[in-house]
């Protein structure tokens, strides 16, 4: 009989409670169960119990000390759907980690481990939110003895000695995670496994003709007016739901297309797919050498001026993305090259700003635009954006940072009303105050990102508009449709 799972969310129970970023190894694991099954010690009883995949395990909760017993012989599934329908609203976030203890197939060991029937883990495991990695990631620094003794017994070199997998591999090469694609894969003893049971899920997709949406098709590429609310090239645990997949599948394409750049899921506009490799790979080249021109519309609540508007932004890799009218000094990243003292340049040109009516409710009420607490006014401003650097929420972030957020911002316009009515909230801003040290000045960092709101689940006021380069002696110059907030209720593709 395989041996069961211990539960290393039991073994830290006021982990919930720290005020500390949790690292990749426990990124939103207590958002479980606390007696979610997780790495192998002791063979544990196991309750007959019809459990919703979506639900939490609590009414399975088991004592890793339990006395050893036969299991049952049959496995109390409940009757699912799988993955589809696609549900309106997400499941709350559930990552489970899991090393198994026998070779085993993965979808045998999931199932049994967390008691979801093996078709939906077969499902996520197609949307791609099942990873695996040889050995077990190292332990966060604040995690309890027992969850460091089990790290170190599946990783205890005499143990890894015997693993033929890693011959030849570091300890750090073989930490690496990758995505498990083939239902019928098995897995080594000591093989560690992060499961994505409630993947982010993208209605909208299915809501779509994604033929209309498609700009222009060549050999080497497609472009895509990409609706709003969903993404480009999908999310870490979910990669069917996304535009590469559908627009490929409304193509007709054997080899589906691939992504060459990204505009964030709330945006709508221009984006290219590239069909080979090759292009892609020189698609990627001109970006990088910006060759390539990206034009924006962005829908404000107050007028901008014309002309470059330059911040800095904070480089760290997460949101909100935090932007600074200075220059600002960075010891944890003196080895990045284009920044000033540590900061990422950020520039855009506005081209043109001009006023135009703010959007009736009923428009609103149908794309569901957030009107995150801004009042409805009379007009709006359209800006042409010229995007000389493309960082990520770059424009949302800088139009924000100037007391002129888009509307729909759920993000940012939070922190742009906090902002305007006390500048000094924001530690980065002209208006911001001196701080007498380090800790002082931390603290209102902190306090400025709480500021922030959710990232906006469906559209905002931009728009990736138009796109060009030159390739092979020829201009390549493409544009997306009318923005949302133009088009009149009946023209929708959401009525």
């Amino acid at each position: 009989m395989p041996k069961a799972a211990a539960s290393l969310a039991s073994l830290l129970p006021r982990l919930r409670h720290r005020p500390v970023q949790s690292p990749p190894f426990l990124h939103r694991i207590l958002s479980s169960s606390a007696s979610s099954p997780l790495l192998a010690t002791h063979p544990i009883r196991r309750h007959r119990a019809l459990l919703s995949p979506a639900a939490p395990l609590a009414a399975a909760a088991v004592s890793t000390s339990a006395a050893t017993v036969e299991a049952p012989t049959t496995a109390a599934y409940p009757v699912y759907g799988r993955l589809l329908p696609c549900p309106l609203q997400d499941d709350p976030p559930r990552i489970e980690h899991l090393v198994a203890r026998e070779d085993e197939v993965a979808v045998d060991f999931i199932s049994r481990s967390l008691s979801l029937p093996p078709l939906y883990v077969a499902d996520l495991i197609k949307f791609g939110a099942v990873y695996y990695a040889l050995v077990a990631p190292q332990p966060p620094p604040y995690a309890a003895p027992e969850h460091v003794r089990i790290f170190r017994e599946v990783t205890e070199p005499s143990v890894l000695r015997r693993r033929k997998s890693i011959k030849g591999k570091t300890v750090r090469e073989a930490q690496k995670t990758f995505r498990v694609t083939d239902l019928n894969q098995r897995l080594e003893a000591g093989t560690y496994l992060r499961v994505h049971v409630h993947p982010k899920r993208f209605p909208r997709c299915y809501e779509i003709d994604w033929k209309s949406r498609v700009v222009a098709v060549t050999d080497n590429y497609v472009v895509l007016d990409k609706p709003a609310a969903t993404s480009v090239g999908g999310a870490t645990d979910n990669i069917e739901e996304s535009c590469v997949v559908f627009t490929s599948r409304a193509l007709g394409l054997e080899t589906p297309l691939m992504t060459t750049h990204q505009i964030d899921n709330c945006s709508e506009g221009c984006v290219v797919l590239s069909k080979t490799k090759e292009f892609c790979s020189v698609f990627h080249g001109m970006i990088r050498e910006k060759q390539v021109n990206k034009r924006y519309l962005a829908l404000t609540t107050a007028p901008v001026s014309t002309g470059i508007i330059t911040h800095y932004m904070r480089p760290i890799n997460r949101a909100p993305r935090l932007v600074s009218e200075v220059a600002q000094p960075c010891k944890l990243y003196p080895f990045i090259k284009d920044h000033i003292k540590g900061w990422y340049v950020c520039q855009m040109e506005i081209l043109d700003c001009k006023k135009v009516p703010w959007p009736s409710s009923l428009i609103r009420k149908v794309h569901k635009v957030d009107n995150c607490c801004w009042p409805q006014q009379e007009a709006a401003y359209e800006c042409k954006i010229n995007l000389l650097t493309g960082k990520t929420h770059q424009i949302r972030a800088q139009l924000a940072a100037i007391g002129t957020p888009i509307v729909g911002d759920s993000a940012y316009m939070t922190a742009a009303v906090a902002a305007i009515a006390n500048p000094s909230i924001n530690p980065f801003g002209r208006w911001g105050l001196n701080y007498d040290s380090e800790e002082e000045k931390a603290a209102a960092v902190e306090a400025w990102i709480s500021c922030h709101g959710k990232e906006p689940k469906s559209v905002i006021g931009l728009q990736a508009s138009e796109i060009s380069w030159d390739y092979e002696g020829e201009h390549h110059s493409y544009k997306a449709g009318v923005p949302w907030w133009r088009q009149d209720a009946v023209e929708s593709d959401l009525i």
